[in-house]
């Protein structure tokens, strides 16, 4: 009896680290996404170039949406200007060649040098592109307020 019972936490510990593990193209989109939050917040126009598909669309939450071209455009001139970005609740799924992306964006901004907060749900789709994660698309959605 000693023996199943020791078998049957093995199977559960096995099955438990297997389910929370991430693979390594998941671990890479993830960093990604880190990398690409960091530069938002510092307006690094190269790394966001860098990171984004050359075909990206780009969804604000005001229904905006932009061109790779325009989306560089709105950190270089100051129109979007992210304070801070916290990113929480995220799931990454890999399909193929692409990986499905959301989380919860949390940020203070200065759009416009007018300070203001965010708080949305936030979809990514990234694509690996001669074996690097490129954003292909965005689309953000604004979340009521809390009551």
């Amino acid at each position: 009896m000693m023996k199943l019972i020791f078998v049957f936490f093995v199977c559960c510990f096995v099955s438990t680290t297997l389910l929370l593990a991430q693979t390594a193209d998941e671990k890479a989109v993830s960093a990604a996404v880190e990398k690409f939050r960091q530069a938002m917040v510092a307006s690094d126009k190269a790394t966001l170039e860098k990171m984004s598909s050359e075909q990206l669309s780009y969804g604000h939450s005001n229904g905006l949406v932009e061109d790779r071209t325009a989306f560089l455009e709105q950190f270089v001139t100051g129109q979007t200007d992210f304070v801070t970005i916290t990113l929480s609740d995220q799931t990454v799924r890999i399909v193929g060649d692409a990986a499905v992306v959301r989380h919860r964006l949390v940020g203070d901004t200065n759009n416009n040098k007018v300070p203001g907060k965010v708080d949305l749900m936030v979809l990514m789709v990234w694509e690996k592109q001669k074996g690097e994660w490129k954003l292909l698309a965005r689309q953000a959605v604004k979340l009521p307020p809390k009551s």
